[in-house]
């Protein structure tokens, strides 16, 4: 062979080998966020970009949600339960370690779950543990839970974000440097920007796609639509700017996915207040919205009108729109029946989602129109957290609660709405005892009519998931049946 054909040789082999390197898929991706998390202890804090963020990617529970809601194995491979329905032994995987290296075993599901039942525990959904009366040691892969009475919900509480399992040895520092068992480790927070995390070498179950992933945080609506045009985001779960989503569908290089959340959409009211306590004033408020005016003046079309506190994608949802009409003459009417010919004035304190902002614009102006005149108050998420969901200092607000089937929140009359109806909190007692599916159908259904008629809150819309995605990424979640960005089955094609 002469030089020249060595050399076209030689030139030909690098050129095949640049296409190889061309075509390979990308094995990075940056995510947006509307919402940056308060700290990353799904076992700590209420906020939803918590698990957005850890859920399944950093953090593991016994069971977990999959993608189309059903509930399958995590760190328990295999679960017995005895005939009373009282005892679930857990049989779990081996070889499990957490980040740090340390080893992952009963010891650490019993202190997690001992953690998260404590009296002087933080945990956002204690009540999932309330019916705990033991969490035994049986071997190193072997944990039997004893309930105080039958829960047919016990599984899917173990599969919340707040029941994840965590080690003693790392739980203090979890808020800023989260240590989990998951296929992504944590790598990086710069604060008001982003959260960095990289692939678990070490992982005990599947291996994934993804080497790294970037969670970027953009709260303004018309930066995120920049950002995704410029190619700066991979994708935005929960896209905060419905609006342009038409332009996102005629251009080719991306996919928009319309699906569903567990979030309904609420007026929360503060039913502790001078004037909310009082149940005409709440059916007044319940007439005074227009809700389709609010899902097309907010959300341009995206979302579902509701009439109660519960999904209506579930079989076992009822459609109470009915109770809550819009009829601002009905609305004037009650104000003067219960004392306020005149309205009154509140305070409408709305967290940073677009969908508060945008719709508490919408209905301030509504309830002025009835004579409730809302004192509007933009608060950052921190800040909502504490006046709000802890100080519980407020009329109104906006929020959508995105938890699975969490309207058991009714049952809590410290909870920050401060509904207290005893007859409500007896019907969640028997449902969580019941375990005949026709049963707990009938259960669920009354509870609907009981929050509904009760007025508790304003019933608005079930947030949509709109979701803007590189037309070249595939396995991203098209619904939320939990507050998850799921990046264990997502990859690049070629």
């Amino acid at each position: 062979m002469n030089f020249f054909v060595k050399k076209v040789a030689t030139t030909t082999a690098i050129l095949l080998s640049s296409a190889v390197i061309s075509h390979a898929a990308q094995t990075d991706i940056t995510i947006g966020m509307q919402l940056e998390p308060p700290n990353l202890d799904p076992t700590g804090g209420a906020a939803g970009a918590i698990d957005q963020v850890v859920y399944a990617n950093i953090f593991e529970g016994l069971t977990r949600y999959q993608a189309d809601g059903s509930i399958a194995p995590a760190l328990a491979k295999s679960w017995d339960i005895s005939d009373d329905g009282l005892s679930y032994t857990f049989h779990l995987h081996e070889g499990v370690k957490f980040h740090d290296g340390s080893s992952m075993d009963a010891e650490d599901v019993k202190f997690s779950l001992d953690r998260a039942r404590a009296e002087d525990s933080t945990n956002a959904q204690k009540a999932l543990f309330a019916g705990i009366t033991s969490v035994d040691i049986i071997d190193a892969t072997t944990v039997k839970i004893t309930l105080s009475s039958p829960n047919g919900g016990f599984i899917t509480n173990m599969a919340w974000g707040d029941a994840v399992i965590v080690a003693p040895e790392s739980i203090e520092n979890a808020a800023t440097n989260p240590v989990g068992t998951g296929p992504f480790v944590f790598s990086n927070w710069v604060q008001g920007d982003r959260i960095e995390i990289t692939r678990n070498d070490n992982y005990w179950g599947n291996s994934i796609a993804l080497e790294s992933a970037t969670f970027k945080f953009i709260s303004d609506p018309t930066a995120a639509f920049a950002a995704m045009m410029a190619g700066d985001l991979d994708a935005f779960p929960g896209y905060p700017a419905p609006e342009t989503l038409p332009q996102f569908a005629a251009d080719p290089r991306f996919t928009v996915i319309g699906g569903n959340t567990e979030g309904e959409t609420i007026l929360s009211t503060n039913n502790k207040d001078e004037h909310f306590s009082k149940l005409k004033v709440r059916k007044a408020l319940a007439h005074a919205i227009n809700r389709q005016e609010i899902i097309d003046g907010a959300m341009f079309g995206y979302g579902k009108p509701i009439g109660t506190h519960f999904a209506p994608h579930h079989p076992d949802y009822v459609d109470l729109t009915g109770n809550s009409n819009y009829d601002p003459e009905l609305s004037k009417k009650l104000l003067t029946e219960a004392g306020y010919p005149n309205g009154f004035e509140t305070t409408l304190k709305l967290p940073p989602p677009s969908y508060a902002r945008r719709g508490g614009e919408i209905i301030a102006a509504q309830l002025r129109a009835v004579g409730i005149k809302a004192e509007i108050s933009n608060l950052e998420w921190a800040d909502w957290l504490k006046q709000v969901f802890k100080g519980k200092d407020y009329g109104l607000t906006i929020v959508s609660h995105t938890e699975p089937m969490d309207i058991g929140i009714y049952a809590r009359p410290t909870y920050y709405f401060q509904y207290d109806n005893p007859d409500f909190q007896q019907l969640m007692k028997d449902l969580t005892a019941e375990s005949d599916p026709s049963l707990r159908s009938e259960m669920l259904k009354k509870a609907q009519r009981i929050i509904s008629e009760d007025y508790v809150n304003g019933y608005l819309f079930q947030l949509a998931r709109t979701s803007v995605i590189n037309s070249k990424i595939k396995g991203m979640w098209e619904n939320s049946p939990t507050q998850a960005t799921d990046l264990t089955g997502v990859s690049w094609t070629d």
